[in-house]
């Protein structure tokens, strides 16, 4: 049931006139320190258009006149209120403090032992498989918002859902037809989303008006969207009801505006229909109001394979406990936060965005009471946690039960990081729990994660070096000399991320470039927008438009190549705010730049508008900047953070004409942006000119010393080749390749390094490398003490000519997947004196990681009593990588460890554990790259629902 509210104390009200409006020319003074004269605030001026208040600014405002007056206002009658006669209205009807209680139902469901649907092939299978398997399972408990207090069951959604779907086939809905979802955070949304797929349709969330008095404004900025996927159908809740005819005449295509409770009416089962894995279970738009829009289209298998992914890097269980106040309409809230919890069983606590926006305490609130175990935010929320959170309001907080905190969705700042680990370490949080990751809608969701439960990595680079030419080079922490990034991990199992240049080459790592990915996540295309897909698709591989670079293994986001701009979570396109300014009378047509610059203390970007112009006059000035302001909140909602009128030449622009918006933003950051104007143009155009002749110079030099490997190598491999088809034995043969080796290495000035921690044991010995390139044999047969046997794949023994030269040089060929040949060539070597070499891998990747091993080796090792010599490559992938074909210059180091002696009264298959995780050790210490077969820790151990350990000192 929906709890109701009670009215605030009617004493409070006669003078909260004066107290409203003080609390907003106090917030005014701080948001504009500098400003010679402010906007007067008064009972009947607009918030937005007047005062000039977005709405972060907004959530600050409604947060204080919360704590003034010690009441909870209602989160829709505050973000409706467009004025402050509005607010005064919603103070009335505001409800006091109250403490709120954990769930008994979501406790109890934690400790039930269920089981996942692994065989699920869509969404809607998960929902009826969780639906008979246990219908009175919790699935969702609602705070906040309308449905305050709501619990929905399994058993409960799915028959609202189906009833709904009836509903929707009754109005004429066609296969595969898209209708779009309009529904705040309450049970309506999970039942229509749902109900939209069992009745054959696809689901479009779109984000809801926060005020309906501003539908046509809301109505401008979707319209597009309504466009672009052909909805006839539009799902809202009651309020919109009034307004039914006003959507109908703004939203082009709509033809009916439907609600839950008007489709369920009747009830009733749905026509059946047959959903296959590959059917579109959603369009997901990423582009903001400002922008042509993008519909992603997400199958149902892309779904699933991703939350499975996810899944099994993160351990989930259905004894974790999710809290989010996540907008549904977006991926990061409605695939890892709901659909993540429906596929995994987990009970999801959800929130409306407005009530952490109002009082941010309340997520964390939430945590505590729920003894949650996951949960997730962007960076700016974690930022308004640290600011705006009172310790007066936090008293006994336990953040203990948090195992992970993902953050995503937008950059992500170490700052951020470390103050929020920092001010909430005395309430029981451990910094390890802050996992940053990386995930799009183009992939489902995510597409690189760290491992759990190790926390933030943070890079120092050398800042100049990246600004001139992409390269990664870090260095020790100076001021002004160093840029931090953080590590957003691995790639998820299933997923392969590489960084290529402008002209779709891959770069080696520690080099910047475009992140491009694929993998069975992967989108085909985008809705009804070939230009776009045209621009997504680069052969196999899909354009994230971001920039970044990997480091060990991991990626690092630099910036976004379009000019994207992330403010508190929404997307901004500059390009149609420049346009819409552009056309303001004094403002320089073709002179405007709109960027995202980096607000310290925000923990988001904020929105600066740049307009050249030859007003002079002060008034004439001031209204100018209001009516860019306005173009502005009309375009993307809300008002700029910073419009700055700058005089003619400020903008800078290429030799071409085109915009040069990073080189604004830096030039704004430095405070230079309108000063030293021709000079610092001159500079920013001899920048651009010399970093596109160095990007072309540097793929010049990669294709000329390609071309030169490949000769020296051609070369060599012919005197090569002759002294194997020639010379009698196994030791002269790997002699006579040696040298040529050597050659090759030092001739195209690969240095390669040979440490020896300790000389090998007698034949016969097992040699174990790691395996990351073809380069990988001719490294080991130039520093290996003494010749070896290679065991290599099968396949390799069919190749004309290579085969035969193989098996001259001591190869032993086998089947990969059957283990009994590596027990059989160990055998041989007990027998004799040999030494067998195994890549334990069986194959490598483009990616830098170990992968994981097969257990052949070691298992034949430990039954015949052989040692384990671990080997460990370093740099060959660098060299030439997996698909890659151009060899670059890098430096080779092998180590040679000391040999693994099996315990011959061991228990065999404890010993080849033993044996291959000692190897395995010694390979990860010394080689530099991640781990890809590191085993996930299991879930904490859930407290029972009325113990709550002691937080640390000082909570």
């Amino acid at each position: 049931m929906v709890k109701k509210t009670a009215s605030a104390p009617r004493e409070l009200l006669p003078a909260a006139d004066q107290a409203v409006l003080a609390e907003i020319a106090a917030l005014l003074r701080e948001l504009h320190p500098q400003a010679r004269s402010l906007p007067e605030p008064r009972m009947d001026a607009r918030l937005v258009r007047e005062l000039g208040l977005d709405s972060l600014a907004r959530m600050e405002l409604l947060a204080r006149l919360e704590q003034r007056f010690r009441v909870r206002i209602a989160e829709q009658a505050g973000f409706a209120a467009e004025t402050p006669a509005d607010l005064l209205q919603a103070l009335a009807g505001a409800a006091p403090l109250e403490s709120e209680n954990a769930s008994a139902a979501l406790q109890a469901t934690r400790r039930e032992q269920v089981e996942v649907p692994t065989a699920a092939r869509t969404i809607v299978d998960v929902l009826d498989w969780h639906a008979e398997s246990h219908p009175d399972r919790l699935h969702v408990r609602f705070e906040g918002g309308d449905a305050d207090g709501v619990e929905l069951t399994f058993g409960a959604l799915r028959p609202a859902a189906l009833a709904v779907a009836a509903g929707l086939q009754a109005q004429g809905l066609r296969p595969r037809e898209p209708v779009a979802l309009m529904l705040p955070t309450h049970p309506d949304f999970l039942v229509a989303f749902l109900a939209v797929m069992l009745a054959g349709g696809v689901p479009v969330p779109l984000y809801p008006p926060l005020r309906p008095g501003g539908l046509a404004e809301y109505w401008r900025r979707q319209a597009g969207i309504v466009r672009n996927c052909g909805a006839r159908l539009l799902i809202a809740n009651e309020a919109m009801e009034a307004h039914r005819q006003l959507v109908r005449t703004l939203a082009g295509g709509i033809q009916r505006l439907l609600t839950v409770a008007e489709l369920a009416r009747n009830g009733g089962v749905p026509e059946p229909l047959v959903i296959a894995a590959d059917d579109l279970a959603l369009l997901q738009y990423t582009s903001g109001s400002t922008a042509d829009p993008k519909g992603v289209m997400v199958s149902h298998a892309s779904v699933l394979a991703n939350l499975r992914a996810m899944g099994a890097v993160v351990g989930v269980t259905p004894a974790d406990a999710f809290v989010s106040w996540l907008p549904l309409y977006h991926d990061m809230g409605l695939i890892g936060a709901w659909l993540g919890c429906l596929y995994f069983g987990a009970p999801l606590v959800l929130m409306p965005p407005q009530s952490f926006l109002l009082r941010p305490d309340r997520w964390l609130w939430a945590i505590h009471r729920h003894r949650a175990t996951l949960t997730a935010a962007p960076n700016f929320a974690f930022e308004l946690c640290v600011h705006r959170v009172d310790d007066s309001a936090i008293e006994g907080l336990d953040l203990g039960s948090l195992r992970l905190a993902f953050c995503g969705a937008e950059p992500v700042f170490a700052e951020t990081l470390e103050r929020f680990s920092q001010r909430f370490a005395r309430y029981g949080f451990r910094p390890e729990a802050i996992t940053p990751v990386y995930g799009l809608a183009e992939n489902a969701l995510g597409l690189t994660f760290p491992p759990p439960g190790r926390g933030p990595r943070v890079l120092q680079i050398d800042r100049d070096r990246l600004l001139a030419s992409g390269a990664v080079a870090p260095c020790p922490p100076v001021d002004g000399a160093c840029l931090s990034f953080v590590s957003c991990g691995l790639p998820l199992p299933g997923n392969e991320l590489r960084i290529a240049d402008d002209g779709d080459h891959e770069l080696p790592d520690d080099q910047q470039g475009h992140v491009q990915f694929r993998g069975a996540s992967a989108c085909s295309a985008y809705y009804r927008n070939p230009e776009a897909t045209r621009s997504l698709k680069h052969g196999a591989w899909r354009d994230s438009g971001d920039l970044g670079f990997v480091h060990d293994g991991e990626l690092y986001l630099t910036g976004r190549s379009k000019d994207l701009i992330i403010r508190a979570g929404h997307n901004l396109h500059p390009q149609a705010i420049e346009q819409a300014v552009g056309e303001l009378s004094g403002v320089r047509r073709g002179r405007v730049a709109v960027f995202g610059a980096q607000a310290p203390g925000a923990g988001t970007e904020r929105l600066v508008v740049v307009a050249e112009t030859r007003v002079d006059e002060p008034q004439a000035r001031t209204d100018l900047q209001a009516r860019i302001q306005e173009v502005t909140a009309n375009l993307t909602g809300e008002p700029a953070d910073d419009v700055m009128l700058a005089a003619p030449g400020a903008v800078l622009k290429t030799s071409s004409g085109k915009l040069r918006r990073a080189a604004c933003r830096a030039a704004y950051e430095r405070g230079e942006l309108g000063t030293r104007r021709r000079r610092l143009a001159l500079v920013v155009l001899a920048r651009a000119l010399l970093g596109g002749l160095g990007a072309r110079a540097r793929r010049l030099r990669v294709l000329t010393f390609a071309g030169y490997a490949w000769s020296v190598f051609a070369l060599l491999s012919i005197p090569a080749a002759l002294a194997v088809a020639l010379l009698p034995d196994i030791d002269r043969r790997w002699r006579a390749v040696r040298s040529p080796l050597r050659v090759l290495f030092r001739t195209t000035g690969i240095e390669v390094t040979t440490r020896i921690q300790a000389h090998p044991p007698p034949p016969p010995c097992c040699f174990v490398a790691n395996h990351a390139s073809y380069v990988d044999g001719l490294l080991l047969v130039c520093v290996l003490p003494r010749p070896v046997a290679f065991v290599a794949k099968q396949e390799l023994a069919r190749v004309p000519l290579l085969g035969w030269l193989l098996a001259r040089m001591g190869a032993v060929f086998v089947d990969r997947f059957d283990p009994r040949r590596a027990t059989e060539v160990l055998a041989q070597a007990r027998a004799g004196d040999r030494d067998f070499l195994f890549f334990p891998e069986g194959t490598f990747r483009r990616m830098p990681g170990l992968l994981p091993f097969h257990l052949g080796a070691f298992a034949a090792a430990a039954g015949a009593g052989i040692p384990v010599v671990p080997v460990a490559l370093r740099g060959t992938r660098a060299v030439l990588r997996g698909s890659e074909w151009l060899p670059r210059r890098a430096a080779l180091t092998a180590t040679i460890g000391a040999a693994i002696e099996p315990e011959r009264s061991a228990d065999h298959w404890e010993e080849t554990l033993r044996l291959a995780a000692a190897a395995r050790a010694f390979l990860l210490a010394e080689n530099g790259e991640p781990d890809l077969d590191q085993a996930m820790p299991p879930p904490e151990p859930h407290l029972d629902p009325g113990q709550h350990p002691r937080p640390a000192s000082g909570a």
